[in-house]
């Protein structure tokens, strides 16, 4: 049996249900698993001293594009909102392949997980002809290399610039032939028990990048498979007036027209309901994505957040793209939602507490699992831990529940501990060699990019 103390914490934040924070605490994991958690030290084969240390359960981000990681921060399309952003893209996005993938992912995910994220939900939907193959392979080989938490979807288009979609030819597949896929990707790679490190979800692209039958058809064969379902919506009035031209209904009306509702689906950005669809999303216990730096980069618009948490619609914290965001840290995202919110909503707004809650219980429920998102006996070991014994942090720790939000972290997290592994220590990444990967990494970045 593999046991991982934490001693010492000066506070443990835990995020469960009675919004407790313990002192001078101590948290045993067994091969992975919280088995206690008091102020007696416990046996162990490793320990971390925790003293002057915030414990935190891991964040969980709810919506990714790690390949997007080789194409962050190019000047020709800063400017850029949403459609034209993507065309500009897809000119570059169409070169992917497997090697693409694994560093971009590495980084993404390395990113993420020196931050104090311990489960990762990325949607890659763009699968090149003469390229497809391995691309999800990729992405596990480097979450398994980095031992974060994967959450992975096999993701599709299958309508391209002739069919009136935005992507080019060459990266759209046949319906029959994506629903194949997506059962191999299931049947290969999702571990449907309680702890998992490695999941899928089915999740076509945007609909006004899918064709009807391909969401009905998903639909479908993710609830035959037991798996859930994710695509873009709502996140600009582009879309809304495509949806509207097209078919004649709103985006939530088409989407539930097509089985696309339900405690089984969550939704990007969401960021244009009206009063009605945020009933009916709380109602149906659909879930949205809230990914406030990217909204705010490409124009999209402000979540309705304060609203969708006080209906109780679920929602977590995500990230984004790398290039509609450019950087891979929930951390910042933590604050910037705070801040965005207090901005926009006043006194209506989240505490820092609460988005805190956001991108941990609250995301973890988004992704339909219980075992992460909470320090509790019983839930996965997945935490992080910031010593606040330092210049910058003076007075910050007063508040330790509402300080992530209120007054933020800058630079890595001390350690980041991932199914009872240190998988960040000291504000390394343990399992792979980081000067390495940045060197293999800035070397292929350049090549893709000039292809």
């Amino acid at each position: 049996m593999a046991r991982l103390l934490v001693k010492n914490a000066s506070y443990l934040v835990t995020c469960g249900p009675g919004d407790e924070v313990r002192e001078n605490c101590c948290l045993l994991m067994e091969d992975g698993v919280i088995t206690y958690i008091g102020p007696e030290a416990q046996e162990a084969e490793e320990v971390i001293d925790a003293a002057g240390c915030i414990a935190y359960p891991g964040l969980v981000n709810t919506h990714h594009h790690l390949y997007q990681t080789f194409s962050r921060s190019l000047p020709q399309v800063q400017n850029m909102e949403l459609f034209d952003w993507l065309r500009a893209l897809y000119e570059i996005w169409k070169n992917l392949d497997a090697e693409v993938v694994y560093h971009s992912s590495l980084v993404g995910m390395g990113e993420l997980m020196k931050n104090g994220c311990t489960t990762c939900f990325d949607h890659h939907y763009v699968f090149p002809q003469g390229q497809a193959e391995g691309l999800l392979d990729a992405q596990f080989a480097a979450a398994h290399a980095l031992g974060v938490r994967m959450f992975a979807s096999r993701g599709s288009m299958d309508l391209s610039k002739k069919d009136g979609g935005l992507p080019p030819d060459s990266v759209v597949q046949t319906v029959d032939g994506i629903l194949r896929d997506c059962q191999q990707a299931v049947e290969k790679y999702h571990n449907p028990a309680r702890f998992s490190m490695n999941q899928v979800a089915l999740a076509p692209c945007s609909p006004f990048s899918v064709s009807e039958e391909l969401l009905r058809q998903s639909a479908m064969l993710a609830r035959s498979l037991g798996v859930r379902l994710h695509t873009h919506l709502c996140e600009t009035r582009d879309e809304e007036r495509f949806v509207l031209e097209r078919w004649g209904m709103r985006p939530l009306a088409y989407m539930e027209s097509l089985g696309w509702i339900g405690p089984d689906v969550w939704y990007a950005h969401g960021i244009h309901f009206n009063d009605a669809e945020l009933r009916r999303l709380a109602e149906t216990g659909t879930g949205v994505a809230h990914c406030p730096i990217s909204n705010m980069k490409l124009a999209s618009g402000v979540c309705r957040v304060p609203e969708m948490l006080a209906m109780g619609v679920p929602v977590g914290l995500a990230v984004d793209g790398s290039a509609s965001n450019d950087g891979s840290n929930l951390l910042e995202e933590l604050r910037v939602a705070y801040l965005l919110h207090r901005l926009h909503a006043s006194e209506r707004a989240p505490s820092g507490y609460d988005v805190l809650k956001m991108a941990t219980v609250g995301s973890a429920r988004v992704l339909g699992r219980d075992d992460i998102g909470s320090l509790e006996v019983g839930k996965a070991g997945d935490l992080f831990l910031i010593d606040t014994r330092r210049l910058e942090m003076v007075g910050a720790a007063l508040d330790p529940k509402s300080l992530l939000g209120t007054v933020g972290w800058k630079g890595p997290v001390d350690y980041t501990v991932v199914n009872g592994r240190v998988t960040v220590r000291k504000g390394r990444l343990t399992g792979i060699d980081e000067d390495a990967a940045f060197r293999q990494a800035d070397k292929l970045v350049r090549a893709y990019l000039a292809r």
